[in-house]
């Protein structure tokens, strides 16, 4: 388990990746239960040597499978299957990719197809595939967005709408939201609030600044004081709802006053919508629930239909226009590549003829409905829940509870995102076409968990 790498071996390297190159091409009903079993010892020692042995025991609830670890090997819908053959409800989604289920079959064509004409642009002829994506998206967002840059992670998303944000107002300063995820490189952890993955990597990005989610109030405050003692402010940034911080819904108030306020104030007001975007909550986008229009959104995560890695950020043609000058001023080599794009606009035509967003906030209604009666029942599990369409959390009263409660679902093959280390809140975050018969099952192996652990 615990090798070190002593020497360089090409031709070993070659004859692992054409090994597993063999494999993948083979059809499934050829890999014996033999190579299966070998495939998932592997996983679990290649984790261990090569990627992280953290993730080991930070999986640890799944882990606890018996004599093999789970190995993830093929997904269809909201059936997730291990390398030994084991099924999975996914309940997951891949923390919001799966908005179309694993492996829709009109974004996974519509990939094949592009993959067998060109895979990626060749950086100077102009490419129509994105171009058509950003006129799409441009009538799909809310108001007056209308132009975008397209790259491949949330993250990256962020990152470039804080830095559109200081090339249009000339100023530095952010506020963003206490709890508040954003990704993790150094632009957007700067805005996260969250200590422990913020004050190992200080100092981070200067003249940020961070106010309680859901309180305008304390925004407006935080502002005028900026303004007092002279701190530039280019934007508020947050998310919709909150979703790593375990599916926080802020008051019905709260967006409206703070598209106010950031009028008032002029400073730009960003929406992360990375999670909450695009059918997620039972809209189109998160905003869309309080008919708020922001100066910058970003996209991500389902956008790719869960089958290529896409985001992007969007803004209004005012602010867009001091990128026009000098249009290398942002640049990706492979964002917005053929086959990202060909997954995003299959996903919007599979979204809006799907209903997903209408499939989402039926189902979502439904599950709270049963989580009141599943609270009644068990109040000693069971704190709280809240969400929006599907993206729900349910509160535990200790993170000990909600490891019990995730562990549980998964001995019930219910996969879910509780772990050993943060376990208080749980998710539930599946596909937005996820069958009503599987949520009802679902429902079930959750009752019978917070029975055994009552």
């Amino acid at each position: 388990m615990n090798e070190r790498k002593e020497f360089r071996d090409i031709e070993f390297a070659r004859s692992e990746a054409a090994r597993m190159v063999e494999l993948i091409r083979r059809p499934e009903s050829e890999v014996s239960q033999e190579e299966r079993e070998r495939i998932t010892r592997e996983t679990t020692e290649n984790f261990a040597n090569h990627i992280n042995k953290g993730f080991l025991e930070y999986r640890k609830s799944v882990t606890e499978a018996g004599d093999f670890a789970l190995t993830e090997w093929i997904g269809q819908g909201s059936i997730m299957t291990d390398a030994l053959g084991r099924e999975f409800i996914d309940v997951l989604g891949g923390f919001g990719i799966y908005s179309a289920g694993i492996r829709h079959p009109e974004i996974v064509a519509s990939v094949k197809a592009q993959l067998d004409r060109s895979p990626q642009y060749s950086q100077e002829m102009l490419d129509p595939l994105r171009a058509h994506l950003a006129k799409v998206l441009g009538y799909l967002t809310p108001g007056d967005l209308q132009y975008m840059f397209f790259i491949n992670s949330g993250t990256e998303a962020v990152e470039g709408a804080l830095k559109l944000a200081k090339f249009y107002t000339g100023r530095s300063g952010f506020i963003a939201t206490t709890s508040a995820f954003h990704g993790k490189t150094l632009g957007s952890l700067s805005l996260m609030g969250k200590s422990v993955y913020r004050k190992p990597l200080m100092p981070l990005m200067h003249n940020t600044r961070h106010v309680p989610f859901g309180d305008a109030d304390a925004l407006e405050r935080q502002l005028a004081i900026c303004q007092q003692v002279g701190d530039d402010i280019a934007a508020f940034v947050a998310e919709p709802i909150q979703g790593e911080a375990g599916a926080i819904v802020p008051p019905d108030d709260y967006w409206p006053r703070v598209r106010e306020i950031c009028d008032r104030y002029d400073i730009l007001l960003i929406a992360d919508e990375v999670q909450t975007g695009l059918g997620r909550t039972g809209k189109y986008f998160g905003v869309d629930n309080w008919n708020v229009v922001p100066d910058i959104m970003c996209l991500g995560k389902a956008l790719g239909g869960g089958v290529v890695p896409m985001s992007a950020f969007v803004a209004s043609p005012k602010i867009w226009k001091v990128m026009e000058p000098n249009p290398f001023m942002h640049t990706s080599t492979t964002g917005g590549n053929p086959l990202a794009c060909s997954a995003a606009l299959a996903y919007i035509d599979v979204m809006v003829r799907e209903d997903l967003p209408g499939q989402a906030a039926r189902k979502g209604e439904y599950i709270m409905g049963k989580l009141a009666e599943l609270q009644q029942r068990y109040p000693a599990v069971l704190e709280g829940y809240r969400g929006k369409g599907l993206l729900i959390g349910m509160e535990f009263a200790t993170d000990e509870i909600g490891y019990k409660v995730a562990s549980g679902l998964f001995k019930r093959q219910v996969l879910t995102a509780g772990t050993l280390t943060n376990a208080k809140a749980i998710r539930i975050e599946p596909a937005l076409n996820i069958p009503d018969t599987l949520v009802d099952e679902v429902l079930t192996r959750l009752e019978d968990t917070f029975k055994e652990i009552k």
